[in-house]
């Protein structure tokens, strides 16, 4: 393993090869089922590693107006460009168009008020639909959670708008690993809402599904999407956001202090709540995978001589987990949190002014380079 330089930490890593690795699988699923693979940038848009990603997926898709403006102006006019967004503006549509290569909207409301400008453009439109039932574990990021706003549920209400889109976009998968639950799912979907399939063009299944771990039986996926795709004669997509990313970055940070209150404490230079967030907001323990040079494998079972990490921001609650370590940690240690790519650096945040991570990406070689930095006319310019 080449030896890090002295970079000053904290910084999140990416590394190229591992994230090729990802984007390699995502791609033989398309090959094997026809389905078309867009990156969900709300997860992940370091633009930076782009066009290391771009020649294995057919393009992005997007939340936001800045999303799918960065999706066009980064992916490139060779690759798709979906549009969607929970509510969008009457002051920002227009522009929306002007990067969409397809437009999905959220309801009824959202697809009258803007479709026919959509359509003087040319643009594909969509509706989501939300089957209200989903493989969410977690209450928070479940689109079928009572009274959810995310998608239009009743078919009835459906029927009388098919003439004014080409597809539907549906997300109700989180982490999804099991190809069994995914395809029970899909039936449902399908008993539900099959009869208006037979007269869509496209019908987009969201992201969620980790079809890139090791015992995945990608074969049988592809089988699965390959013939919904047949049997209702639309194009099938696919919004990866995880899948392409999954355990291809590191949050690098530095001991700074360490204390003893019943338990070994370390304090580092980042924060969980500004750096790495979904893991706080999800109350999540980081997975630490590196304790200066030497990888850690983490390991569940915790004693009495465990040591809880802290961030150094002043929220009391900001801890990275607690792990049972070979030997305590000093002042100075590196210490490396992995899977910090999905929904990390888009979820980053100045809390308490704490020192915003470098990017930085390890390219196939193994050599460094230093994406972006952030310093404090950055704080006070995200300010007023």
């Amino acid at each position: 393993m080449q030896k890090e330089p002295m970079l000053k930490t904290p910084y999140y890593q990416i590394d190229v090869a591992a994230l090729k690795q990802n984007v390699e699988i995502v791609k033989r699923l398309c090959d094997l089922s026809g389905a078309k693979a867009l990156l969900a940038l709300k997860c992940f848009a370091t633009w930076g590693v782009f066009d290391e990603m771009k020649p294995y997926l057919h393009g992005t898709t997007s939340s936001s107006l800045n999303e799918v403006r960065l999706g066009k102006e980064e992916f490139g006019d060779d690759k798709e460009t979906h549009a969607y967004s929970v509510a969008y503006s009457q002051d920002e549509i227009d522009e929306v168009l002007t990067y969409a290569d397809k437009i999905i909207f959220n309801s009824f409301n959202q697809l009258h008020a803007f479709k026919d400008r959509a359509k003087a453009q040319g643009i594909p439109v969509g509706l989501r639909i939300n089957p209200k039932t989903s493989n969410s574990s977690f209450i928070i990021a479940d689109p079928a959670r009572p009274f959810s706003r995310l998608g239009e549920h009743d078919i009835e209400k459906i029927k009388p708008v098919l003439s004014e889109i080409t597809g539907v976009m549906i997300h109700n998968n989180c982490e999804n690993d099991s190809f069994e639950a995914f395809s029970a799912s899909l039936a449902d979907i399908e008993a539900k809402f099959g009869d208006i399939f037979y007269q869509l063009e496209w019908v987009s299944l969201g992201g969620g599904i980790h079809f890139i771990a090791p015992d995945y039986p990608l074969e049988a996926l592809a089988e699965r999407l390959k013939a919904f795709s047949e049997k209702y004669g639309v194009q099938v997509y696919l919004e990866p956001g995880e899948a392409c990313i999954h355990n291809a970055a590191k949050l690098v940070t530095t001991v700074l202090d360490t204390l003893h209150n019943g338990k070994p404490l370390a304090v580092v230079d980042a924060s969980i709540e500004a750096h790495m967030l979904d893991l706080l907001i999800y109350r999540e323990t980081a997975p630490l995978v590196q304790i200066n040079e030497q990888q850690y494998h983490m390991i569940s079972q915790q004693t009495d001589d465990s040591t809880i990490i802290y961030g150094k921001s002043c929220l009391a609650g900001d801890i990275f987990g607690e792990y049972a370590l070979d030997k305590p940690l000093a002042i100075g240690d590196k210490v490396a949190f992995g899977n910090a790519a999905g929904y990390t650096m888009v979820k980053k945040n100045w809390f308490n002014g704490v020192a915003m991570p470098a990017i930085v990406i390890c390219n196939e070689q193994g050599e460094l380079k230093v994406q972006k930095t952030f310093g404090y006319e950055d704080f006070k310019a995200s300010l007023s």
